[in-house]
């Protein structure tokens, strides 16, 4: 059996800075910090910080007034900010910065008189973030071509769009292409606001999928980036797998496969990735690992001036 594992894969840059951030929090202020929703969706890296102290929540009103309360990578809501003043509480904003950008986009082509549309997966906490950062009715939401062509706007001659940061690229630039269609006027990316990690990863895939006879995925199934890596491994021809760690691995996924890719999703830690690999190397001793290596990523983000000491 030989395995072989995508680069790049695991964590980016907005996801370091928000574990960085929990962990930094927790020796400055002392236990407990709490966090409003998970950190980021991986259930390795939420039970870890657990243990040092976090408490996680989905409501800053579940939180004491006054306590140290961290928002997600995923972003929030104009009124949480609120709320959290109004608790008086101390927020430190692990919002991943790309995810940010794309909110600053969607307030200044709202100012600027568009109607915003958001191409994005209803639900995704990432979406509720970037929903809330204007007034009731002042965007909408699509999620594919099918949302497009139902869509109803205040004024087809005043409209632009933004995307959430984790989509598919192909899935993007469908929906952009149908948007463009129906209302020529539209301003906005050419490619979407998919973060440099979603495209990395995806494009590791791609490239992965040429020589393997089966896909496994290291990542949460509530992760968007991650179900997009499986989803495009199903749309190569290769059996597919997101897995949250080597429990969920099946014996019968490996007959008659003589190589076998791993990659992780943006929030999947590398020690999950390295138990698959064990979990393999024991089931096929003697069985090879090599990187295949399509770029390297040297992106950092830096952490909020309050934890800079």
């Amino acid at each position: 059996m030989k395995i072989l594992l995508a680069n790049p894969r695991g964590f980016c840059a907005g996801v370091d800075r928000a574990i960085h951030i929990v962990e930094r929090a927790l020796l400055k202020f002392g236990k407990p910090i709490y966090v409003r929703h998970e950190i980021v969706h991986n259930k390795t890296v939420v039970d870890r910080l657990k243990l040092l102290g976090a408490v996680f929540v989905e409501d800053v009103a579940e939180a004491p007034e006054g306590s140290v309360v961290i928002f997600s990578a995923h972003g929030v809501a104009e009124e949480i900010y609120i709320q959290a003043n109004q608790r008086k509480q101390k927020v430190l904003d692990a919002s991943c910065p790309l995810v940010k950008k794309v909110h600053l986009s969607a307030k200044r082509q709202n100012s600027n008189g568009s109607h915003v549309i958001l191409i994005g997966h209803a639900g995704h906490a990432e979406v509720e973030g970037t929903l809330g950062q204007l007034p009731p009715g002042e965007m909408s939401l699509v999620g594919s071509v099918e949302d497009v062509e139902a869509l109803i706007v205040p004024d087809e001659r005043e409209l632009s769009y933004v995307t959430q940061t984790t989509l598919s690229v192909d899935e993007t630039r469908d929906v952009i292409v149908a948007l463009k269609v129906r209302f020529p006027l539209i301003k906005g990316p050419e490619k979407g606001d998919l973060c440099y990690a979603t495209t990395n990863r995806q494009a590791a895939v791609r490239v992965l999928c040429d020589e393997v006879g089966l896909l496994l995925v290291v990542g949460a199934s509530n992760s968007s980036n991650s179900n997009r890596l499986r989803e495009l491994g199903s749309m190569s021809g290769r059996p597919s797998f997101l897995i949250a760690d080597a429990g969920d691995l099946l014996p019968q996924w490996f007959e008659g496969v003589e190589v076998v890719g791993v990659t992780s999703g943006a929030s999947a830690p590398e020690e999950v990735v390295q138990q698959v690999v064990t979990w393999i190397q024991a089931r096929y001793p003697g069985s090879s690992v090599e990187n295949r290596v399509l770029m390297e990523e040297n992106v950092k983000f830096s952490l909020p001036p309050e934890l800079d000491n």
